[in-house]
């Protein structure tokens, strides 16, 4: 670029008639414009926007080449398997680390040390993503008001409210749920509120040594966000509600003692604060490091930022327009516009949202259903299956994971639907009698499978029952559903041991050095692993010792230990361990995955399979076994999310460590009282039940529990149950696993192996039952739109607005859901025409089988059709 710049100045000097401040100004212009172009072309090999690039030369200035080698090294050996890191970035770095002439003859690679001291900088002031970059600032005030007598009143306030909504209501069908991002918004005007008419006076309060204002001032973006995460911790509902239905529930296992207050509370301050306790020990893995991205908090941000910050720049946008409308403003107009919107999918024109419109030309047809059909068909062949952003969304919302995530994804659910038809139209393990899609459970009859008939007085397995009656039987769909969650299961770890393998290991000596260090001792800071700008401005806050977690932790399994022992619940206080165990040796592989790809893996399918085994027989005891493994992992990774919110927007650690304290025992509290509410409310969980307390959770809870607790896993997987087979997920994972790491170390240089993450392509598979491919292949055009199209040629405009626009919609559909609700769908409202009738004939009404069973027939096991009796 400077020798073709040289060149064409010196052709048209002996023409030129310019001299003296002409000709210099001349000189000038050109030296400008190639400037300008420098500067275009370092944003698209760095990925970075040109205020992003103007930040990082004035550090990059007073980099050494032997700091930026070192450094260099350091990213490479973090990032080499992140798909999120800028590829020709990444290249680039190779290249350089890979030439041993650069320390020796720096001279003449003035270039490419230039490019590498300016990425060093912008890993070392900044973030190295630039999602990150365009949400999350990176200077901090550390006097800036967090703890103010204002964020803790509207945060309790909001952890009961929420607590208090989603629980009463959860038991409702359709349920009705306040999120964050409604909390978030509810407490903007209250925030406003007290800062505009509440005295200006100092408060004593106990325990504090010196006075609190009551009014601290501008309400900021650091109260607001200590508010949502008190929110966001307080809306998880304790688990162990599902395992006291179940108890309580006179058509269910009738165990009047779980009534008792004392037995509720224990248990669900059991399972709530052991995810707290593992989510704190994991910072070092999931917090800290700067790959850990964590896309689904960085919407929550971006909604703070709209709301709180009034600088505004112009940036250029599609259509070649230069957009300079605030974030605010954006919000607001695309809020109201997708407020609007949502009434006609969701309530005025239905169709639009399940719009399987080649369906309607044979509504009957059931292989065209099968092939396209978005109700009860795969929707493999439906190139737009909805207009609805709540179903474009529903999976994966397109604008917040990256879109490597929605294309692995949506290419695992395409090409494992093939299997499902081959499962399906071979009549394999007798699929052919059942709907190809759905997630019931059913009997030898074809009908739905009735556990009850399995079990004793006391709700233990009967076998001479089971045998007299049937074995369980699913659906092909649900048959692949299962047998991909055991391979993801197996994979996601030797995934994270495959690529990430150095970045677990300076976790592991990070945390034994913050164990070991004294008091005042800094040596075990966070920020001497990951000189990210993030990490260097949170060390002007003191940190939450690990013990302190540690205890909490061990308090917790106190409460769950005297839940289950106090109480004839038949169960060992051992499940408690056992559980916990389980969730130590996946949490940090699920959970650098789902930071990593916005892609949370349940451990439910593989608690409920680990369960069953060791407690076959007793259906309580694998409920709480699967308490503890499965939902506190989930608690672990939503609190470990809150923390990463936490540490972007620079709050105190002790700050959200006393606020998601607070909201979790505000939230157990609330929780516990209203269960003990609802289980006297007359006719709750039957079909006479009033304000539509039919139960749908509780329900499909005990159907789980009966079918892995009490008939449990080795009947239906083990070595004479007829979905063996399935197990072969778990080797074929690793296989998986292995063949693309292989390939990627065959061909390092690849850009499209790079971006194949075999974890979300996993994920796919288990998408299935009981959603359809329809459901998936919405995203993908969005995901294209935001993520490569916007974003390669409008990076500035992406960075302001996507994050926003996600936020926005999502807003709008939660905030229009809930008023149709309590409006025209409360009252029973309906509008009775083709567009709300359509989505719904033929196939899509009712699912087409391909055999049918006259009345009296039965199907046999597959692998012996005359056995009998053959359950």
């Amino acid at each position: 670029m400077e020798k073709k710049a040289d060149h064409s100045v010196a052709e048209k000097e002996p023409v030129s008639p310019l001299a003296g401040p002409e000709k210099e100004t001349l000189l000038e212009s050109v030296k400008s414009a190639e400037s300008a172009d420098n500067i275009e072309t370092l944003e698209n090999h760095l990925n970075a926007t040109e205020d992003d690039l103007r930040e990082a030369k004035e550090l990059a200035t007073s980099m050494t080449l032997e700091g930026v080698i070192a450094m260099m090294k350091n990213v490479v050996a973090i990032h080499e398997g992140d798909p999120n890191f800028p590829h020709v970035t990444l290249e680039k770095i190779k290249e350089f680390l890979a030439n041993d002439d650069i320390p020796v003859h720096p001279e003449k690679y003035t270039a490419i040390i230039d490019e590498l001291k300016i990425e060093a900088a912008l890993i070392t002031n900044n973030s190295p993503y630039a999602e990150v970059r365009g949400v999350v600032d990176n200077h901090d005030d550390p006097s800036t008001p967090v703890s103010t007598i204002r964020a803790w009143t509207i945060g309790i306030l909001f952890s009961v409210f929420l607590a208090f909504i989603n629980q009463l209501f959860s038991i409702r069908l359709p349920s009705i749920r306040f999120d964050t991002n409604i909390a978030q918004l509810l407490a903007y005007p209250l925030g406003r509120a007290w800062e505009r008419w509440m005295p200006n006076t100092m408060i004593k309060i106990p325990f504090v040594a010196e006075p609190i204002p009551l009014n601290p001032g501008r309400f900021n973006k650091k109260e607001h966000m200590l508010i949502a995460i008190m929110a966001n911790t307080s809306k998880s509902l304790p688990y162990t509600a599902y395992i006291i239905w179940v108890q309580v529930l006179p058509q269910y296992f009738n165990q009047q003692y779980a009534r008792s207050f004392a037995y509720i509370i224990l248990n669900a301050m059991g399972t709530n604060f052991i995810g707290y306790g593992l989510a704190g020990l994991t910072r070092r893995f999931l917090v800290y490091p700067s790959y850990c991205v964590w896309p689904t908090s960085l919407v929550t941000i971006a909604l703070n930022s709209s709301l709180h910050d009034e600088e505004n720049s112009s940036v250029l946008g599609p259509f070649k327009r230069t957009w300079s409308m605030t974030r605010y403003k954006f919000f607001v107009v695309t809020f109201c516009g997708m407020f609007v919107y949502f009434w006609f999918p969701n309530y005025i024109f239905t169709v639009l949202s399940y719009f399987s419109w080649m369906t309607w030309i044979a509504p009957n047809n059931r292989d065209l259903n099968i092939l396209t059909g978005f109700n009860n068909g795969l929707g493999l062949f439906n190139f737009w299956p909805t207009f609805d952003w709540n179903v474009v969304a529903s999976t994966l919302d397109p604008l917040m994971v990256p879109s490597f995530s929605t294309f692995n994804c949506a290419a695992g659910m395409f090409l494992s639907g093939f299997i499902v038809l081959g499962i399906w139209y071979t009549n394999s393990w007798n699929t052919g009698y059942l709907p190809i899609v759905t997630n019931r459970t059913f009997d030898h009859f074809g009908k739905l499978y009735n556990v009850s008939r399995t079990i004793d007085s006391r709700g233990f397995y009967d076998h001479e029952a089971y045998m007299d009656y049937s074995a369980p039987y699913i659906g092909a769909a649900n048959a692949m559903n299962y047998g991909f969650f055991f391979a993801v299961y197996s994979a996601i770890v030797a995934h994270v041991a495959l690529h990430h393998r150095y970045e677990i290991m300076t976790g592991f000596k990070s945390l034994f050095r913050s164990f070991r260090r004294n008091k005042g001792d800094d040596s075990g800071s966070p920020n001497r692993e990951y000189e990210d700008v993030h990490n260097r401005l949170m060390s002007a806050y003191p940190e939450v010792s690990e013990w302190w977690y540690l205890g909490t932790l061990a308090i917790s399994i106190v409460f769950g230990v005297l839940g289950i022992a106090l109480w004839p619940t038949y169960t060992s206080p051992a499940v408690v361990l056992y559980g916990i165990l389980l969730c130590v040796i996946f949490v940090i592989p699920i959970g650098v995955v789902f930071a990593m790809t916005g892609i949370e893996i349940t451990l439910n399918v593989l608690a409920e399979f680990i369960g069953g085994m060791i407690v076959e027989g007793n259906a309580l005891a694998m409920n709480f076994f699967k308490s503890y493994g499965y939902v506190t992992c989930a608690q672990a990774l939503s609190f470990a999310s809150d923390l990463k919110v936490a540490h972007y927007l620079k709050l105190p650690p002790r700050v959200t460590f006393a606020g998601q304290m607070i909201a979790t025992l505000i939230s157990t509290v609330v929780c516990s009282g209203v269960l003990k509410f609802q289980m006297d409310i007359k006719d709750v969980c039957t079909t006479n039940a009033p304000m539509r307390f039919f139960c749908p959770g509780p329900n499909t809870f005990f159907t789980a529990s009966l079918l892995w607790g009490t008939v449990g896993p080795l009947k239906v997987f083990g070595i004479n149950g007829q979905y063996k087979w399935l197990l072969l997920g778990f080797p074929l994972g690793i296989a998986v696993v292995l063949i693309f790491w292989g390939l990627r170390q065959w061909f390092p240089h690849s850009r499209p192996l790079r971006q194949v993450h075999v974890i979300p392509m996993l994920y796919g598979g288990i998408l299935w039952a009981p959603l359809s491919f329809s459901y998936v292949w919405g995203a993908v055009p969005f995901a294209w739109l935001s993520w490569i199209y916007i974003r390669s040629r409008y990076l500035a405009f992406w960075s302001k607005y996507n994050f926003v626009l996600s936020a926005s919609f999502s807003a709008g559909v939660a905030i229009s859901a809930i008023i149709m609700l309590f409006t025209v769908q409360w009252q029973g409202v309906e509008i009775n025409w083709w567009g709300n009738n359509q989505a719904s004939v033929g196939c899509e009404a009712k699912p087409c089988v391909l055999k049918t069973l006259e009345t009296g027939e039965r199907f046999y096991p597959w692998w012996n059709p005359s056995q009998v009796p053959a359950p």
